[in-house]
C-alpha cells in the first residue's frame, strides 16, 4: 500500500463515467455513502476498520504519466479527459465512523462530499479497503469472544488470499483483539506484537525430540513453548517437554513464557491429559496453547468440554473468515447539492427488495446509550444538523416495521455522534491513532454491546433506525417514485 500509486486500483466503469462527466459539465457536490446490509457470519455486529489505509490512498491519489499512457492504450479515453487527470486531486470532504468502532447494518460507515468525478472515482478502492479490514476483524472479534479472555495470537499469512490480505488481515485482528500476529511485516509495519514458536520441521531435523526441545530452550528461555504432537502427544511429547522443563528450572532459568503447543488430534482430551501431567511434574503453570484448524465454533465448544488450553493460534478460518468470505459493504448516491441555493436534493435507490432501498440525504448517525449500563440502545440515523435533547423522551421505531417501537426516557440515555471529519475540502483532519490504541479502543467499544448482542448464534439485533424527519423525507421519495412509474 504505502509503495504503490493506487489510483487505478478501480473498476474501469467509474473511469468511463468519469470521462462522461467531464464531456457533460457539471459543478455537481454529491453525497455517496458506504455502508453494508448484513453482519458478517450471522453475527449481532461488526467491527469498523480500514480507515487508515482510505486516508492513505485519498492523500496519494494522481495519476502518473505512465498511468495516462496506459489508459490512453485502451484507445477509450480522449485526449482532453487524459489532460485532465493529469492534474487530478481529491478537494472533497469524507467523514468516517472511526476504526476499532462496533456498527451495524445500514447506517453509513463513511460518507464521500465531493464533486461527482471524485466521488466516483474513490468507490471502488475504499470498498475494497474497507470490506476486507472490516470483515477480518468481525471474524477476529468473535474468535476473540469465543475465547473469553484467553490470547489469540493470528497466523494465517501462509493461507491468507495473498500478501495484502496477510498484511492487513493481520492489523485488522489486532484491533480486535489478538495479542499478536506470527506475520513479522505487519509488525514492523504497524507496531504491533509478534509471536511464534516452532514448526514440526525443527523436531524432524534433529536426531530425537528430546534433543530438539532442549535446543530451543537454549536458545528461547524467556519464551519457550514447545511443539509436542510431532511424534505422540502423551508419550513422548509431553515428557520430553517436562524433561526440559526441569532441567530449566534445575538451571536457575526464568520460567516465564514457557508452555507447550498441540497441533492435531482431540484438542480437548490432549489438553487435559496434558495438563495432568505438567502439574504432577510441578509445571501446572505452563501455557498450553492449541491451533490445528481453530474457529471461534471449536473454541467455544473445546471451552465448553472444558479443554485446558489458554492461548490459541487461528489461522485460515480467521485470516479468510473462511464461512463468511466477503463483508458485502456497497457505495451508493444520496444527495446531490443544489447549486442555486447550496441545499441537498435527496437520491433514493429502488428494489422490489425493501433491504436494498437505500437512506436518502446527506446523514449523521446518533449512538443512544443506556445512561445507568453504558451499553447500546440503538443506533438513529437522521439527516446532517438535526439534534436532539437528552432530557426529553424519545421514541425511536423499526423503519421498515414501523409498528414496532420503542420510547426511551429523557434523562435516562446519552448520544454520540458517530461520523466524525476526516478529510475537508481536500486536506486530511484526522489523525490515526496506532494498532495498538485503536485495539484498546475496540476493547472499550465492545463492551458497550448487551451480552445477547455478542452471543456467536442467533444474537439480539440492535436497533437501527431513522429519525423522523429522515422517515418522511424517504417515504415521501418512495410515494413520488411509485406515482412515476403508474
Amino acid at each position: 500500500m504505502r509503495a504503490m500509486n493506487l489510483t487505478l486500483l478501480t473498476d474501469l466503469y467509474e473511469l468511463t463515467m468519469m470521462q462522461g462527466y467531464f464531456k457533460n459539465p457539471t459543478d455537481q457536490i454529491v453525497v455517496f455513502d458506504a455502508f453494508y446490509r448484513k453482519n458478517p457470519c450471522d453475527g449481532g455486529y461488526a467491527i469498523a476498520a480500514g480507515l487508515e489505509q482510505v486516508i492513505e490512498y485519498i492523500r496519494n491519489l494522481h495519476f502518473t504519466s505512465d498511468d495516462i499512457d496506459y489508459l490512453r492504450d485502451l484507445g477509450i479515453f480522449e485526449e482532453d479527459f487524459l489532460d485532465y487527470l493529469r492534474g487530478f486531486h481529491f478537494s472533497g470532504d469524507i467523514y468516517a465512523i472511526p476504526e476499532g468502532t462496533v456498527v451495524f447494518p445500514r447506517e453509513p460507515l463513511l460518507k464521500v462530499i465531493a464533486p461527482m468525478m471524485e466521488a466516483q472515482l474513490v468507490e471502488t478502492a475504499i470498498l475494497n479497503i474497507i470490506n476486507h479490514q472490516s470483515l477480518i476483524a468481525t471474524k477476529a472479534s468473535r474468535v476473540v469472544y469465543a475465547a473469553k479472555g484467553d490470547g489469540i495470537m493470528e497466523f494465517g499469512l501462509r493461507r491468507a488470499q495473498g500478501p495484502d490480505a496477510g498484511l492487513y488481515g493481520a492489523r485488522a485482528a489486532v484491533i480486535a483483539g489478538c495479542v499478536g500476529t506470527s506475520n513479522v511485516l505487519t509488525g514492523q509495519m504497524f507496531h504491533v506484537p509478534v509471536k511464534g514458536t516452532h514448526a514440526h520441521s525443527w523436531i524432524m531435523s534433529f536426531p530425537d525430540e528430546y534433543t530438539a526441545f532442549k535446543t530451543y530452550a537454549q536458545l528461547y528461555p524467556k519464551a519457550c513453548i514447545l511443539l509436542v504432537d510431532t511424534y505422540d502427544v502423551l508419550k513422548s511429547g509431553v515428557p520430553n517437554a517436562i524433561r526440559v522443563f526441569r532441567e530449566m528450572r534445575e538451571s536457575g532459568a526464568e520460567m516465564k513464557g514457557y508452555g507447550i503447543r498441540i497441533d492435531s488430534g482431540d484438542l480437548a482430551y490432549l489438553s487435559k491429559e496434558a495438563y495432568k501431567m505438567l502439574a504432577e511434574a510441578g509445571f501446572g503453570d505452563a501455557v498450553i496453547s492449541a491451533s490445528s484448524d481453530l474457529d471461534e465454533y471449536l473454541i467455544d465448544s473445546l471451552k465448553a468440554q472444558g479443554a485446558k488450553i489458554n492461548s490459541w493460534g487461528v489461522g485460515t478460518n480467521l485470516i479468510t473468515s473462511k464461512d463468511c468470505p466477503a463483508f458485502g459493504g456497497v457505495y451508493k448516491l444520496a444527495a446531490v447539492k443544489n447549486s442555486a441555493d447550496g441545499d441537498f436534493i435527496p437520491k433514493i435507490k429502488l428494489s422490489e427488495n425493501s433491504e436494498k432501498v437505500t437512506n436518502p440525504g446527506n446523514k449523521q448517525i446518533y449512538r443512544i446509550y443506556d445512561k445507568a449500563s453504558g451499553k447500546i440502545r440503538a443506533d438513529l440515523i437522521c439527516l446532517d444538523g438535526e439534534t436532539f435533547d437528552e432530557s426529553q423522551d424519545m421514541i425511536i421505531f423499526d423503519p421498515l416495521e414501523t409498528w414496532k417501537k420503542t420510547k426511551i426516557h429523557g434523562g435516562t440515555y446519552t448520544l454520540r455522534q458517530l461520523l466524525v471529519p476526516i478529510f475537508q475540502k481536500g486536506q486530511c483532519v484526522y489523525t490515526s491513532p496506532s494498532v495498538m490504541e485503536l485495539q484498546e479502543i475496540c476493547r472499550q467499544e465492545k463492551e458497550t454491546l448487551w451480552d445477547e448482542t455478542k452471543r456467536l448464534v442467533n444474537p439480539h439485533e440492535v436497533y437501527v433506525d431513522l429519525s423522523d424527519k429522515l422517515y418522511k423525507m424517504k417515504a415521501e421519495l418512495l410515494e413520488e417514485m411509485s406515482l412515476q412509474a403508474l
